[in-house]
């Protein structure tokens, strides 16, 4: 298109997704905003006269909670910086390279005293339908991010240390995460516990994408042999993956198009939590990832009988037994009544979910494929098994 026919034909389009409206909302419009994703400039004749071509991604303003959650398993070896790059995303500060951004996601005190992740725990990044970042910089708490947000990706921070290996296997299994980020320093490279999580992530089917950290600790050359560690062991038979270096934004669009379930492709990301290089890229890479199962396919999965996982158990006061998990089939409403079980005994229980809350906000249905705690009142808890 011409400028002016560009320029004409993106307000006609605004103008268009403002009043979109879905077919099973019954008529009621919804909204849509666009993001310009990149735009070319290509020769139209002989007298090389130009034309453009542009990329827009439309995406649906949120409604009722009903956002796009996507789940990321943090996998590397220990000191690798995955929990500093969780940091610095989901706190929207730069570390200050002796591990300040990672403070906020410890649970406990030997993991704040050694640096070392040893339980598994969950950040929330948010972009909302222009595409920008929503984190805590901007929102004091994950209720103001949910809201917000229109997209939500949810990272499972996963132990590197061998010790740990049993937990991180456990994390892998119990929150059925649809892509695994595996974070390598560019210092060190393949070292300890890498192998092992990348031949986790490939058993289980789960798409991966590569994170070099630390490159500001290193020459561009030692970050150069680190990525080609990195394609040699992709190529093997066993893994057979073709990686993608992105360098630029147009690289992460295209990485983000291409990476599925189905598709062979393995992107690579060199990065700087304390200079913050390359840093946006995984942001854009974040931001257009795709869901692994369409709309027809989700819409089968709640259609099927409510199966929910329980994959953790506690007590609050003033609200009794809430157990954590992912719902894999059905829709799960406040105040319905569900089965659970068994108990040592191999009983069932009826019991009647008091509230449901997601990323740490109430809401009303839980639907397939997503990872909540219910409130089921008060009882015995050691009735219940994980």
């Amino acid at each position: 298109l011409t400028e002016a026919d560009m320029r004409a034909s993106l307000k006609t389009l605004k103008r268009m997704a403002e009043k979109w409206v879905p077919f099973n909302y019954g008529g009621v419009t919804v909204g849509a905003d666009i993001t310009l994703l990149r735009e070319r400039e290509v020769d139209y004749d002989q007298d090389r006269n130009t034309r453009k071509i542009a990329e827009v991604l439309v995406r649906k303003v949120p409604d009722d909670q009903q956002f796009l959650d996507l789940r990321v398993a943090v996998l590397g070896n220990v000191d690798s910086g995955k929990s500093t790059l969780l940091g610095v995303l989901t706190q929207g500060e730069l570390d200050n390279g002796r591990g300040r951004a990672r403070l906020n996601l410890f649970r406990h005190l030997h993991e704040i005293q050694t640096g070392r992740t040893s339980s598994i725990s969950f950040e929330i990044l948010g972009f909302n339908s222009k595409g920008e970042v929503v984190n805590y910089s901007e929102s004091r708490t994950a209720e103001e991010i949910c809201e917000s947000s229109s997209k939500m990706i949810t990272f499972i921070d996963l132990a590197g240390h061998h010790k740990y290996l049993k937990t991180t296997i456990f994390g892998l299994t119990s929150y059925c995460p649809d892509f695994a980020m595996l974070v390598v320093s560019a210092n060190t490279g393949i070292a300890g516990t890498t192998r092992e999580h990348l031949g986790l992530a490939m058993a289980l089917k789960v798409p991966i994408f590569i994170v070099v950290s630390k490159v500001d600790l290193c020459s561009s050359g030692t970050v150069e042999r680190t990525v080609r560690q990195l394609e040699r062991v992709l190529k093997q038979p066993g893994c057979s993956k073709v990686p993608l270096v992105v360098s630029s934004p147009d690289d992460a669009v295209t990485a983000a198009q291409q990476f599925t379930q189905t598709t062979c492709i393995t992107p690579i990301f060199t990065l700087s939590s304390v200079s913050g290089e390359n840093l946006g890229l995984l942001k854009v890479f974040l931001n257009i990832l795709p869901p692994l199962s369409n709309s027809k396919e989700q819409e089968e999965l709640m259609q099927q009988l409510t199966e929910f996982q329980v994959d953790e158990i506690f007590s609050v006061p003033d609200v009794g037994t809430v157990v954590g998990g992912t719902l894999y089939s059905g829709t799960c409403r406040e105040g319905e009544r569900l089965v659970v079980g068994p108990t040592d005994q191999g009983r069932f229980l009826r019991l009647k979910v008091g509230s449901i809350q997601r990323n740490r906000s109430a809401c009303r249905v839980l639907r397939a494929g997503q990872a909540a705690k219910l409130a089921l009142g008060t009882f015995d808890r050691s009735l219940l098994r994980k």
